[in-house]
């Protein structure tokens, strides 16, 4: 039984490390906070040049056929990187979206454009609390109704939402560059990756016609969504452990390095361990994308969870390791902190999952 990567994917993941390394320094992590420097368009570019969108769009949609498991290591790097690009966006929900719930026809049409990177999505879904869509079917495919905290709503040229209507909710793709859509950028904790108020009018919208219920369609999106963002949040463990161990080896304290006091290598420790429980998680949730269709809600779940509590141990012990510069806006530290938070209230927040996790710990 093979428990890793095939060698293959272990080239592509070493691949993005280097082109990331090189196209996106933190300087341009720290640029992105404060507005959206043209260097954001060029690293887009080298993403789309290089396949990454298409990965998991099959041949026949202009995709490169690949899979998840590639899309998981390419993840990795996106999150070891910061990078802020709206590839999450795009390619977690939206053409994951389209291809579970959109018709062949309506596949073969959105599925190629967004492939190439022409088009950038984003998704409106309902609430994880309530299950209630924010929009509204205002007339015969006409939306209504104001949509909040979307990821990448600003820069979006289309999205995918869910919204009510007299026969229940369904899924529907939007023009955000239609007269009557309005967008307003909101405040965060991570503006590198932006959120967006989305306001509809009568807005005209096409349902998407797959035959999949709205309710398994949504399951089977934000599942493995959770599982690929477990992997971004992995890659941001990695990224806070070097960060505090180079920095604690570089530095001096009563003629010792800091990282040879035994309370930093306690740090350090717990961070390795819990980034490694969360990566074992990682794992199997990536497994079950591909091979264990069954298992995928509690793999998710667990992943997710695992994760998330990870990324926040690391990249606040991150800052602690750095000691009274650690939280200064000159030092990189609050950047991974800043990304913990966000990546942790992207799908809800933890009390959603913990709660999701002991269902299907319980069901089994």
């Amino acid at each position: 039984m093979n428990f890793d990567f095939s060698d293959d994917q272990k080239t592509i993941q070493e691949q993005a490390r280097l082109m990331l390394g090189r196209e996106c320094p933190p300087s341009l992590v720290r640029d992105s906070l404060e507005s959206s420097p043209p260097e954001l368009d060029a690293l887009w570019q080298q993403m789309v040049s290089l396949g990454w969108p298409a990965m998991a769009i099959d041949e026949a949609n202009g995709g490169l056929g690949l899979g998840y498991l590639e899309l998981c290591v390419t993840a990795m790097e996106l999150g070891r990187s910061l990078a802020p690009t709206p590839f999450m966006a795009s390619v977690y929900f939206a053409t994951e979206l389209i291809k579970a719930a959109a018709s062949a026809e309506q596949q073969a049409e959105w599925l190629p454009v967004l492939a190439c990177g022409e088009a950038i999505g984003c998704a409106v879904l309902p609430d994880s609390r309530t299950g209630v869509a924010p929009l509204r079917v205002s007339g015969e495919n006409a939306l209504s109704g104001v949509a909040r905290g979307v990821l990448h709503g600003d820069s979006a040229t289309f999205a995918v939402v869910a919204a009510e209507g007299a026969s229940g909710a369904a899924f529907f793709y939007v023009d955000l560059g239609h007269s009557s859509v309005k967008r307003r950028k909101l405040a965060s904790v991570d503006p590198s990756l932006p959120l967006a108020e989305i306001t509809l009018d009568a807005t005209p919208a096409e349902p998407l016609a797959g035959e999949r219920a709205l309710e398994d369609v949504l399951a089977s999106v934000v599942n493995k969504a959770a599982v690929l963002l477990s992997f971004e949040q992995v890659g941001g463990c990695e990224a806070a452990i070097d960060m505090a161990k180079a920095y604690t080896e570089g530095r001096y304290a009563f003629g010792r390095q800091v990282a040879s006091f035994q309370a930093i290598k306690h740090k350090l420790a717990d961070m390795f361990v819990a980034k490694e429980l969360a990566k074992s998680n990682a794992f199997y949730g990536a497994w079950a994308m591909t091979d264990g269709v069954n298992e995928l809600p509690l793999a998710s779940a667990t992943a997710y969870v695992s994760a998330a509590n990870a990324y926040y141990l690391c990249s606040k012990e991150n800052i602690q390791a750095h000691g009274g510069m650690g939280f200064t806006w000159e030092f990189d530290c609050h950047l991974y902190y800043r990304r913990a938070q966000l990546l942790s209230t992207l799908l809800g927040g933890m009390r959603v999952w913990k709660h999701r996790l002991a269902e299907q710990i319980l069901a089994a």
